[in-house]
């Protein structure tokens, strides 16, 4: 049984003794040996039944590619800002939410391929001999397990146990959710792989991989989960610079599944690649869809003007008309073109300022190189104005800074500003050309007005179409341009080290780190379980916390006794507990000399409750008078509560209450004993008024004729704490014991003691400590011991059991 009684140590010491502490905790290894047996037994069954952790890596790196084939008329280069602005992009863009949901509905990760372990399910992804093809548009049963049992290489057998009526459905289309009814039971159906399966709440095509190795008869399970969860979960990988260079970055996973980690970690990076690799070529495909745009409005034109100058022709000697003008016709020509050429820079200058003004998203601004301006101000910032706009529009899906939004708009704004400021001065430059241009051909039209008229008309026709046709050839050039450069791009991003599975990579779980919990958790629970019970605790422990108590002397510490029978000094005249009565009975012969008491000599002898120890104390001190050749007598008092009668063995049917009522005489009363000079007189039959037959005189004679022949007369009387009856026979005695037990006593019945002292109820008495044990800093079964100095002196003390000691003590009750 757990004690704290061995805890004083902290009490009424001024100076702590820290080997005097470690002695006490020791006495009670059993129990740390006991927590710690079960902490790492814990510990044991955690490590072996939690999946293994692993940790999986891919390096790649961010470097600012240049087309080979970009020249200052081909300026269609997507520009990201500089390689530690793609560093912070690609960081974003890989953990935003727009990014992973691409990368999971591709890898369709929301389905949970499964097999039995031996603890648990666990991760088959990558082992299992079949995948399912879903379709997405139709609800399939949500997070719930699907059993697929394969009978035969091309049959399977699938199982869902359903416990409500209804479940649940996901639709992965647009991630809703519904509800379907169903059968309350073990749904169960067979199926051929490859085959179809309609169900209400299942829609798929199980199909088996190449080289699926053996499976029949092996069993598996699927499970659709939560497609915004699983996102969720795969939004956590890291990305980390490297500390080798800036611009690289080690994206990584963690996992109890390397298969799928490994190609989520390759596909994350193949989808980026892409994603750069469009925005980058997103000038490129802006003006691409411009000039498509414009090419189909100039096909009509020029089949238009081509029509018209067949239709003239028709019937004429072309040549002669032809040869009139033909030296105005290149002329003109030449200054149509360059006209044109002005007037389409205008225009695009004219739609940038309103594109600007007008609108917040400048993602799809067609390149300035389309209208022929090579300006490098201009081309610079409109690349620079996508890039930020696109860069925007990526964030909005992962970042919540608001100050993030508005530095990029301050950006946008100053880079708006400065073309505007841009376009103006351009606009100024190229009025001037214009009407430069315009004075030129309206000499050159003047001129031809002096012509024949047919010659007037061929001129203007052929005019248009040449000048449709010169522009439908500079925009064919343009897209070709345009589709080289997109072509010819490269990504930013390069693997340098894909993800791959080459053995290795446990991260977890920490067995060691398990271990060395369960070491503190299996000290520190009992240490912590003793201190609370010692702080809680409110009884005698030790002789300081008697000494604390009470002013009235000690004289006596008695152990444990640890045998069936109470007659310890007779059964072990030798043992260490027959000894400390023989140290109590000298203690009392000095008594009775200090108080010159002559001739008989009386000792009474009680408790504050019952089960303290009086009847075992009376018995042995008795027993220790009576060993030395002194004519004892125990006197059973306690007529409430008799014990001495089973003690002795004898029946409890005539004692001290017959002669009390003057029904017996004293020998008839006397019961001898097998202890040498000592007598016993019982209780007697429970009287109906104990305190009466007390007080009256019949006791008085009774203690007198008792004197008259015995030399000790031992009264076990019954605890002060609960009657008064001891109180009254206090008069008769020459001394009173008052046995408080170790862990059992309240220290509120000492201030008790105090009292009835102080008051005078209780005279000549002393205290004596009975149950003491203390293991750790004696070494003795009994405590009050010396442990191994007594060999030789004392009986060997065989360590009892603890069922035989609870056995003892319910044969005892």
């Amino acid at each position: 049984m757990l004690d704290i009684k061995d805890f004083s140590i902290f009490d009424n010491q001024s100076n702590f003794d820290f080997r005097g502490f470690l002695l006490k905790i020791g006495g009670y290894w059993k129990w740390f040996l006991l927590s710690l047996i079960i902490a790492f037994a814990i510990a044991y069954q955690v490590n072996i039944r939690k999946e293994k952790i692993y940790g999986m890596e891919t390096l790649i790196s961010i470097k600012e590619e240049n087309n080979p084939f970009f020249t200052s008329n081909t300026s269609l280069v997507f520009n990201w800002g500089g390689t530690s602005d793609q560093i912070s992009s690609t960081t974003t863009v890989l953990q935003s939410r727009s990014h992973n949901e691409l990368v999971v509905d591709k890898l369709q990760y929301y389905i949970d391929y499964l097999e039995q372990g031996e603890y648990n399910l666990v991760d088959s992804y990558g082992a299992v001999p079949f995948y399912v093809a879903i379709d997405k548009s139709k609800g399939q049963l949500a997070s719930s397990l699907i059993s697929i049992k394969f009978l035969n290489a091309n049959e399977y057998e699938i199982g869902i146990p359903f416990e409500n009526n209804s479940v649940s459905l996901i639709t992965y289309t647009n991630n809703s959710y519904s509800n379907t009814a169903v059968e309350i039971g073990e749904f169960v159906k067979k199926y051929k792989v490859g085959e179809q399966v309609s169900l209400p709440f299942l829609n798929w095509k199980l199909q088996i991989n190449d080289n699926p190795g053996f499976y029949k008869g092996k069993e598996y399970f699927v499970r659709f989960n939560n497609f915004d969860g699983t996102v969720a979960r795969y939004r956590g990988v890291s990305v980390q610079s490297d500390e080798r260079g800036g611009s690289i970055l080690t994206l990584g996973m963690q996992g109890t599944n390397k298969a799928r980690m490994v190609e989520y970690l390759n596909s994350t990076v193949k989808m980026l690649i892409k994603i750069q690799l469009d925005s980058k070529n997103q000038f490129a495909t802006n003006t691409i869809n411009f000039i498509d745009s414009t090419l189909v409005a100039m096909e009509t034109q020029l089949k238009q003007t081509g029509d018209e100058l067949k239709s003239f022709r028709k019937g004429k000697n072309v040549y002669n008309i032809e040869e009139g003008g033909s030296k105005f016709s290149d002329k003109i020509m030449d200054f149509d073109v360059e006209r044109d050429e002005v007037t389409r820079k205008i225009a695009y200058y004219n739609s940038l300022k309103a594109y600007l003004k007008n609108s917040v998203d400048y993602s799809k601004l067609p390149a300035p190189s389309v209208a022929g301006i090579e300006d490098p101000n201009i081309v610079v910032n409109v690349s620079k104005l996508i890039s930020l706009s696109t860069q925007r529009s990526e964030m909005a899906y992962a970042v919540k800074s608001d100050k993030i939004f508005k530095d990029f708009d301050n950006q946008m704004v100053a880079v708006k500003n400065v073309l505007l400021e841009n376009i103006a001065s351009a606009k100024a430059s190229l009025q001037y050309d214009l009407a430069m241009v315009n004075s030129k051909i309206g000499q050159t039209e003047s001129t031809i007005k002096r012509l024949p008229e047919e010659q007037q008309e061929l001129l203007k026709i052929k005019r248009k179409y040449d000048l449709s046709d010169n522009i439908y050839s500079t925009f064919l050039q343009k897209r070709s341009e345009a589709d080289i450069v997109k072509a010819a791009n490269l990504s930013d991003i390069h693997f340098i080290d894909p993800a791959k599975d080459v053995g290795g990579g446990l991260i977890g779980p920490k067995t060691s780190v398990n271990y060395v919990l369960a070491l503190f958790l299996g000290l520190l629970i009992p240490l912590l379980a003793i201190f609370a019970i010692f702080f809680i605790n409110n009884s005698i422990q030790n002789i300081e916390d008697v000494s604390r108590q009470t002013q009235i002397p000690l004289i006596g510490v008695v152990g444990v006794n640890n045998e069936a029978s109470s007659l310890a000094v007779f059964d072990k005249p030798k043992s260490a507990l027959s000894e400390s009565f023989r140290a109590i009975r000298s203690s009392l012969q000095f008594l009775y000399k200090k108080q010159q008491v002559d001739g008989a000599k009386t000792l009474m002898i009680t408790s504050s409750v019952s089960g303290e120890g009086k009847t075992f104390c009376s018995i042995n001190i008795a027993t220790v008078f009576a060993l030395s050749e002194k004519r004892t007598i125990i006197v059973g008092l306690d007529l409430r509560k008799p014990r001495l009668a089973e003690e002795f063995e004898l029946t409890n049917d005539v004692g001290v209450v017959n002669y009390l009522i003057n029904k017996k005489s004293l020998a008839e009363i006397t019961n001898t004993t097998k202890i040498p000079y000592l007598d016993v007189i019982l209780s007697g039959p429970i009287p109906p008024n104990p305190s009466e037959l007390i007080l009256g005189e019949t006791m008085k004679e009774f203690i007198d004729e008792l004197k008259k022949k015995y030399d000790y007369i031992i009264l076990d009387t019954p605890p002060v704490g609960l009657v008064s009856d001891s109180l009254e026979l206090a008069q008769y005695s020459d001394v009173i014991l008052y046995i408080v037990r170790q862990n059992y006593t309240k220290k509120d019945m000492i201030t008790l003691l105090n009292n009835r002292v102080k008051r005078g109820e209780l005279t000549n008495t002393s205290i004596v400590l009975n149950g003491f044990e203390n293991k750790a800093k004696y070494g003795s079964t009994y405590g009050y011991g010396y442990g191994n100095y007594s060999n030789g002196y004392h009986e060997e003390t065989k360590k009892v059991s603890l069922l035989k000691t609870i056995f003892n003590k319910w044969n005892k009750k």
